[in-house]
């Protein structure tokens, strides 16, 4: 141990380097908590022992930059499915990504070393903690947010159980992702200090948390459907195999036992045509349903059968005039019911959008560069006004969240209108072998978050039906076309977070920090009473 942290004191950059990759082995699909427990630890150590305020800085950006790469390399797998720029281009952007994402880590280091530099590592350890909190939620919102891969999610345990996640609802994903971490930095005191049977309570509390089962589950009452359709990424905006995909997805769905309700899912880019009245004819020519958007209803409705509801994927465009020239002016990412017999209900359109992916910011700028969306089209995608509950009457209330909004904690949930479950369809084959894993990760915590089953239908995987205590109940794996015939979970009582939102967040990061000024003024006592 004498020699690592040598090590670690003579070259603190590559250091900080090294912590952050190996902080990152606890995220799906390696799930390898320890590691991440021993380098956020070996972390706050590093940086507890910095000189001045522009090292410390310094280190927890380099920390974030490698952390970061690592956590979110299945982006550069999206490069490989479009046509505008070149596919290395992906490799490139997820180091330049994770340069801007570590400056939240950076601040928080440098918050906790300017506040409690001069104390000793528990008091550097709760403020961080408090830091960290800050710098999650931070980063979930500043430029739009991006809210992937908190620290939180490498301590949710397996399918069958909640792991330190159970947690979740009377904490949040931040307030959790920062009590973990001052946890590391009180751990990597107790091995600095050689204090073995404090560190071994310790590291039984993380083992137990992880091993905690889940409880019994109830079952519910409204049939489900789910389908996996495995769509191929290169060939769901191809004209020419859209009537095979149809086919496909609605021979997945048709009815599996007599019910009078059930309800069926399909995914993100579930349905190829134009399901909505009023566009311009051009527009209907693309569609397998011959051009008419009744039909294409019609035959959807025939797929799913009698007593079945249909929640699917689709694109909604926004028609205006232009030069007196009607045309697509802008597009939704869209949910649409749809009943047996045909008929349309009320969309749910995302809100959180992927930029570069579905909307291409500063266009007039960057797209004279070269640079464009990832998705197909010239147009980009309008954002649709947040959360929302869908009342479908005898097929319950829908919370609904498109693809990657799954992500964003204490932002999934009409809060004035509580749903009785959450439709997550997405559009996973983009993001290689580590991107869908940690979707379907992050998916279980705000159900466990949230108190509310969570469903989800992808293209190519990995589908899952999700009970509210993060259970995965059922599931499809990547790569497979097939169905999941159950019964939707019912929610759970509403829970903490649910209830208080991100004030809960804000209090947490309170307690820590108070709790590291009491430890500085109770270290400030000892060494007077002994001087």
């Amino acid at each position: 141990m004498d020699r690592i942290s040598d090590l670690i004191d003579r070259h603190p950059y590559w250091s900080a380097l090294v912590l952050g990759l190996v902080s990152a082995l606890g995220y799906p699909p390696l799930g390898l908590w320890p590691l991440s427990l021993a380098g956020m630890a070996a972390f706050i150590w590093l940086l507890h022992r910095r000189p001045h305020g522009k090292s410390a800085f310094f280190t927890g950006w380099l920390f974030g930059v490698a952390h970061f790469t690592l956590t979110n390399n299945w982006i550069a797998t999206a490069f490989t499915y479009q046509a505008e720029m070149p596919a290395w281009l992906g490799w490139l952007a997820v180091p330049l990504l994770s340069l801007y994402l570590a400056i939240w880590p950076a601040l928080a280091s440098w918050g906790a070393w300017v506040l409690a530099r001069r104390h000793a590592l528990p008091a550097f350890a709760l403020s961080f903690g408090a830091f960290w909190i800050a710098a999650e939620w931070f980063k979930s919102w500043v430029f739009t947010g991006y809210a992937w891969g908190p620290f939180s999610m490498a301590f949710l345990g397996d399918w069958t159980r909640p792991g330190l996640a159970l947690l979740l609802p009377v904490t949040g994903t931040y307030a959790l992702s920062g009590l973990l971490v001052a946890l590391a930095g009180l751990a990597a005191w107790l091995v600095a200090s050689k204090r073995r049977a404090a560190l071994g309570v310790i590291g039984t509390i993380f083992i137990l948390g992880m091993l905690w089962p889940a409880g019994t589950a109830r079952e519910g009452t409204l049939a489900l459907t789910l389908v996996q359709p495995n769509l191929k990424q290169e060939e769901i905006d191809d004209p020419t195999k859209f009537e095979d995909q149809f086919r496909q997805i609605a021979s997945l769905s048709r009815k599996w036992r007599e019910v009078e309700r059930r309800l069926i899912l399909w995914p993100e880019s579930g349905v190829p045509d134009y399901l909505r009245e009023g566009y311009p004819q051009r527009y209907y020519d693309r569609m397998t349903a011959g051009g008419d958007p009744a039909f294409a209803r019609f035959r959807i409705g025939q797929a799913i059968g009698d007593g079945g509801l249909l929640l699917t994927g689709a694109v909604d465009l926004e028609i205006g005039e232009v030069d007196g020239y009607r045309k697509a002016t802008g597009a939704y990412n869209a949910i649409t019911p749809i009943t047996a017999d045909g008929l349309i209900g009320p969309r749910y359109a995302k809100a959180h959008l992927v930029p570069y992916g579905e909307y291409l910011p500063m266009r007039a700028l960057l797209e004279p560069l070269g640079l464009s969306r990832l998705v197909a089209g010239s147009i980009d995608f309008i954002p649709g006004p947040g959360p929302q509950t869908v009342d479908l009457k005898q097929y319950g209330k829908a919370g609904m969240q498109i693809c990657y909004e799954i992500v964003f904690s204490g932002e999934v949930v009409d809060r004035d209108e509580r749903p009785d479950y959450i439709f997550n369809p997405s559009n996973d084959g983009w993001f290689g072998s580590w991107g869908p894993p940690q979707h379907l990760a992050q998916a279980r915590m705000r159900a466990i978050e949230e108190g509310l089953p969570v469903l989800r239908s992808t293209t190519t995987g990995i589908s899952a039906v999700i009970d509210a205590r993060g259970t995965v109940r059922s599931h499809i794996g990547r790569g497979e076309a097939d169905r999941i015939d159950t019964m939707v979970p019912p929610p759970a009582d509403p829970t903490l977070f649910s209830a208080l939102g991100h004030w809960l967040t804000l209090l947490w990061g309170l307690l820590l920090l108070g709790g590291s000024l009491v430890a500085m003024r109770m270290q400030g006592r000892y060494v007077s009473q002994h001087t």
